[in-house]
């Protein structure tokens, strides 16, 4: 996922969980559903920036000869100023872009 294109906010927004949970119909059904993304998302984020972070290690560095490396310090910054995971989540919800469904709503029809 490209988390550059979510136009999610960056700041907390308070929101009406009574408008944001009509359409499943239970408030704590809802904050699961994005809870549950937003942890996706984290992951996501996590292995994208590790990968990323992967090709400035070398395998013989020493504690001593750790060094700063620029481009490595402009990735780290990037990744600290994208929205938060649970904020993309919230949004992704709003735009109906999360599938999701209740296997035990599923049984009892």
């Amino acid at each position: 996922m490209d988390f550059k294109k979510v136009n999610a906010p960056t700041n907390t927004i308070s929101r009406n969980m009574n408008s944001m949970s009509a359409k499943v119909g239970n408030i704590y059904e809802t904050v699961v559903i994005i809870s549950k993304r937003s942890n996706q998302i984290s992951v996501e984020i996590k292995a994208e920036l590790d990968k990323k972070l992967q090709e400035f290690t070398s395998l013989n560095e020493n504690i001593e000869e750790v060094f700063e490396n620029r481009e490595q310090i402009e990735i780290s910054r990037y990744y600290e100023k994208l929205s938060k995971p649970v904020l993309i989540a919230t949004q992704e919800f709003i735009e109906d872009k999360v599938y999701y469904r209740n296997p035990f709503k599923e049984k009892l029809k």
